[in-house]
């Protein structure tokens, strides 16, 4: 796995852009992982529903969910499909709007100063292989990026965002990610 020139792509991944980002803050220093789990509609995976999200192009007919889901402008750095294919929608150096109301320790609003990275799955269902193969190649290189992602500053969305959001979900294997980052 291998980036562009100045750092903000990945050269083997699909890219979709997204409208649905900005700079970060002058001076931010990224610093953070925020692993998500997504699948649109819930619990089907393919098709371009998650580009539709993040590139608000989303149909409100095509299924009874994304009448209520539509409207959000999200987006995230990076989505690894179950089959372990990537697909970036915001370079690295500008800001993806996936953590929302966030925390970190001390700081707050977490889409300043983290990439967001989702997994093409559910809470309660065991994520594949080639993902976590993905995301620990996905993370090695972004440390290599941004040295000041540490050890501990790679976290579910759950994490940042308690009671508000689930996601990886219990189903995400912490051990086996660490395991092969090792």
């Amino acid at each position: 796995m291998k980036l562009s020139d100045d750092g903000a792509w990945l050269l083997n991944a699909r890219r979709v852009l997204s409208p649905n980002c900005d700079d970060r803050p002058d001076g931010c220093v990224v610093s953070l992982i925020v692993v998500h789990g997504i699948s649109l509609p819930p619990g089907e995976y393919g098709g371009h529903w998650i580009d539709d999200l993040f590139t608000n192009r989303l149909d409100p007919e095509a299924h009874p969910y994304f009448a209520e889901i539509c409207a959000l402008r999200v987006s995230s750095h990076v989505l690894i499909r179950r089959s372990g294919e990537l697909v970036q929608y915001v370079p690295f150096n500008r800001r993806a709007w996936h953590a929302g109301q966030s925390c970190y320790g001390t700081q707050q609003a977490c889409n300043d100063f983290a990439v967001g990275i989702e997994l093409e799955g559910q809470d309660e269902e065991p994520y594949e292989a080639v993902q976590y193969r993905q995301l620990a190649a996905l993370i090695r290189v972004l440390r290599e990026r941004f040295p000041a992602i540490g050890a501990r500053n790679i976290v579910g969305h759950s994490d940042i965002a308690p009671g508000r959001k689930t996601d990886p979900g219990p189903a995400f294997d912490w051990d086996r990610l660490h395991t092969l980052l090792a």
